[in-house]
């Protein structure tokens, strides 16, 4: 009989992101004894990825700037399908938690009389994000992991959870793995907060690291939880093309923020050619205006360029299927012309490295080849938006894992406030639950030991498949049939694809030892990814119009039928997960006249924004 050692905890967070730092750190403050799992070592999550930095309406570069106008920009851009009370929230919060970073030892980068600089972004209004060059991901959680070592939190690293564990109805803790040892782990909790991240890895092309294989929503939907909105899967538009090792891998919107634009191979700036109805009127029509606003002439509006993700990748996909894409199937993103070498290098020092060691470019002399690459999903695991509670009793979710802020796209540097904003009410949420439950946690042993005999199944069964093959199969076919255009026959011949993988997935066959076993590892994440890759493919054929992250190419629409509908994917009795449309939670009437000013002068004028 397999061995296992037993943790116990109030909170187990399940991930040492953004989310699931600030999440541990307000539990502990709270009281509570808490343990923190990680795929990866402590210091390395995703989200040092995240390079452009974290918006905030502090009004530090433009005092117009407050909460109104951040909450009026994030719906508008998330097309009004977000929870306009997570939006509230977080808008009125971001900046005491951007300022309580500082306060912790965080060094954002300043203005010349010392307040923290904030820099224009895609959607934004005004400057309004946070930054530390274009390292602010990293900034971001070295101060969070040193705050948490500091206040106690104990850190469980190179371990992967592989299901959640339940007793009546509600989350009693967690079953996973030590991936260095193969060591099974069973952690006891009174409350679970996920904050796994995102699902990239489902994609060919992404900018996501290895970690991201959409385990927390597969976990969470497992014992019952609902997702919201899967079909949400935002492609940022400015990924490395080429060299194609290092394909998708992410070029900050920062660099469009200092002045970067996008030409096509005729050298035309295609962007004034592309901006939506919705948007006529807030962005600059003639490249003389965009230059203007370029050299800080506030009457004259941002450039196209800045425009929302959804917008900027489509119009460069538009462009390579027309024939004036890049060489190799982008569009050129072109810095050098437009700032001085000392200045790119100072204020994009990753992007000028980044470039010169993976594809020996000088950015301060050439332009970049971008193209979109799969970036973050805005639905997620259902979360009531004050606590971050799901429908489980003791399962909470924050980050990315968590969907309803961002509607139907996000904008650029709401992820990095997003994590902190609510992984601290998710923190506190999840303390407060477990200081109610009285008694000791009770594990089912049987459930514990039909869980450690499926995951080891896979070294048992030497006629099985390799799962590395239909890792392969699994990213190949979502970006082909399910990626950044959709159309219904591709996604009913996704489904059927899924439907053949799921079983294949359960048949793999792996060998060697259960220590740092790659083909063990990818064996399991297997299991979990054809799971959430099946919500998303659900969810995009019930959503039939074409709204943020969702394109639909037999309907390229918006349908003003879907714009008041979320979309619940629900898990029933025998397993299968169906679609249900839920109408959106009402806004009242005073946030509905800040979400529905026509522009900025109404927006001032008639809410006093």
């Amino acid at each position: 009989m397999e061995s296992y050692t037993v943790h116990d905890y109030d909170v187990l967070v399940i991930g040492a992101g953004g989310a699931g730092l600030r999440a541990a750190i307000a539990a502990i403050e709270k009281g509570a004894r808490v343990g923190v799992v990680t795929k990866s070592l402590l210091g390395k999550a995703h989200t040092v990825m995240a390079e452009g930095g974290m918006a905030a309406a502090m009004g530090n570069v433009r005092p117009e700037d407050n909460w109104k106008v951040h909450f009026r920009d994030t719906l508008k851009g998330g097309g009004m399908l977000n929870n306009w009370k997570m939006v509230e929230n977080y808008t009125k919060e971001a900046p005491d938690r951007v300022r309580e970073l500082e306060q912790w030892g965080a060094v954002f980068d300043r203005t010349p009389d010392g307040k923290i600089n904030q820099r224009n972004f895609g959607g934004h209004s005004y400057p309004r994000l946070a930054h530390v060059g274009d390292r602010t991901g990293l900034e971001l959680i070295r101060t969070l992991q040193d705050h948490a070592v500091k206040m106690g939190i104990h850190a469980h690293m190179e371990t992967t959870i592989y299901r959640l564990l339940t007793d009546a109805g509600r989350v009693v803790g967690a079953l996973g793995f030590n991936r260095q040892t193969g060591e099974f782990l069973v952690f006891r909790a009174k409350a679970v907060v996920l904050a796994t991240g995102g699902l990239g890895r489902i994609y060919q092309i992404t900018s996501n690291s290895w970690e991201c294989t959409g385990d927390g929503f597969s976990l969470a939907s497992m014992v019952g939880a609902d997702l919201i909105d899967m079909e949400f899967i935002q492609f940022h538009p400015t990924g490395m093309v080429w060299p194609p090792s290092v394909m998708g891998i992410l070029v900050t919107e920062g660099v469009r923020g200092e002045g970067g634009v996008l030409k096509n191979s005729e050298g035309k700036r295609f962007m004034f050619d592309n901006v939506p109805e919705r948007y006529k009127g807030e962005f600059a029509e003639t490249e003389e205006e965009a230059e203007r606003w370029l050299q800080g002439d506030r009457s004259a509006r941002r450039p196209p360029e800045l425009l929302t993700r959804d917008v900027v990748a489509r119009a460069i996909r538009k462009e390579v299927n027309e024939g004036r894409g890049s060489p190799h199937g982008g569009a050129y993103l072109d810095i050098a012309s437009r700032r001085p070498a000392d200045y790119i290098k100072k204020k994009l020092p990753s992007m000028y490295h980044q470039f010169m060691k993976l594809g020996n470019l000088d950015i301060t002399k050439e332009p970049m080849e971008v193209g979109p690459t799969c970036h973050y999903v805005m639905g997620g695991v259902r979360v009531d938006p004050d606590t971050q509670a799901t429908n489980v009793p003791g399962l909470y979710a924050a980050g990315e894992v968590a969907g309803g802020l961002h509607g139907a796209n996000r904008l650029g540097g709401n992820s990095l406030s997003d994590l902190v904003v609510f992984g601290r009410r998710a923190g506190m949420a999840a303390a407060e639950y477990a200081a109610q439950q009285t008694g000791s946690l009770q594990v089912d042993e049987a459930q514990v030991r039909a869980y450690i005999a499926e995951a080891l199944q896979p070294f048992n069964n030497p006629q099985g498949e390799n799962p590395f093959a239909l890792m392969k199969e699994l990213r190949a076919t979502m970006q082909k049939n399910a990626g950044i255009m959709r159309e219904e026959g591709e996604l009913k011949a996704q489904l059927e694809i899924l439907a053949n993988l799921k079983k294949r997935a359960w048949n793999t066959s792996v060998s060697g030892s259960r220590a740092y076993n790659p083909g063990w590892h990818t064996a399991l994440d297997m299991r979990l990814m054809v799971e959430i890759s099946e919500a998303v493919v659900l969810a995009a054929l019930a959503r039939k119009e074409s709204r943020g992250g969702h394109a639909r190419l037999d309907y390229p629409d918006p349908d003003p039928t879907f714009a008041k509908l979320n979309h619940i994917i629900r898990r029933n009795s025998d397993g299968t997960l169906s679609v249900v449309a839920e109408p959106l939670p009402e806004m009242p009437e005073e946030m509905r006249k800040v979400a529905e000013a026509k522009d900025l002068k109404e927006l001032s004028e008639k809410v006093g924004a």
